[in-house]
């Protein structure tokens, strides 16, 4: 996940919109049951669908389960699929379900962040409370790449699943509202919000991290 997906503007344009399903010779064949099927599908999924599993349950040996237990699901039950959705969204829902899932059977029940605990202050006009500083032109410093990236992550590790799930979904797959409220079962603007509020998390985590580093200098 790159700095840039964390920066940038609040914008859905037309991404919204209908579009053909892309993976219509690959629904088709795993219909007929053809031998190369399935591996059609971990070739064009599996990848995107561990990211996703990841984020929810935060843990990467729970992904690898979840994401195997998606694939099945997937090749027995193709039938029931409709078309009503697009059919990356079907089996991202299902991949989705599957993980929390997961993260509900866990014997050890974590706190969950509350992002009002770590959010910017914003005042009655909707500013900021507290200026915050443009540290981005910093982010082209080599000499910062790995342990920004490790702020990063863990950032986003910290985050609440539904909220990590609905980032990764828009600013690493590059879903669309749609298509995450389709996948998330929530409402559109509910996905914005959560989207919204995960990235204002990111940047007050990372303007932390900025500002001891520059301390630190």
């Amino acid at each position: 996940m790159s700095l840039q997906m964390v920066l940038e503007r609040e914008t859905d344009g037309v991404a919204d919109r209908r579009r053909p399903d892309r993976d219509l010779d690959l629904l088709d064949a795993l219909r007929r049951r053809e031998p190369m099927a399935a591996e059609r599908l971990v070739t064009t999924y599996g990848e995107r669908a561990y990211r996703l599993a990841s984020g929810i349950t935060g843990n990467g040996q729970d992904a690898e389960e979840v994401v195997q237990d998606a694939l099945l699901t997937v090749v027995r039950k193709i039938d029931t699929f409709r078309g009503e959705s697009a059919f990356g969204s079907w089996f991202y829902r299902i991949v989705a379900n599957a993980a929390y899932q997961k993260l509900r059977g866990r014997q050890s029940r974590q706190r969950e962040l509350s992002l009002d605990e770590v959010l910017p202050y914003f005042d009655e006009s909707g500013c900021h409370v507290s200026p915050m500083v443009d540290w981005s032109p910093r982010t082209d410093d080599p000499a910062l790449q790995v342990e920004l990236r490790a702020a990063l992550t863990s950032a986003i590790d910290d985050l609440p699943a539904t909220y990590r799930a609905a980032l990764i979904l828009r600013d690493v797959e590059g879903r669309s509202t749609r298509q995450i409220a389709e996948t998330l079962g929530l409402s559109l603007p509910a996905v914005k919000t959560r989207v919204h509020r995960a990235r204002l998390y990111l940047r007050k985590r990372l303007g932390h991290f900025m500002t001891t580093m520059a301390y630190a200098s």
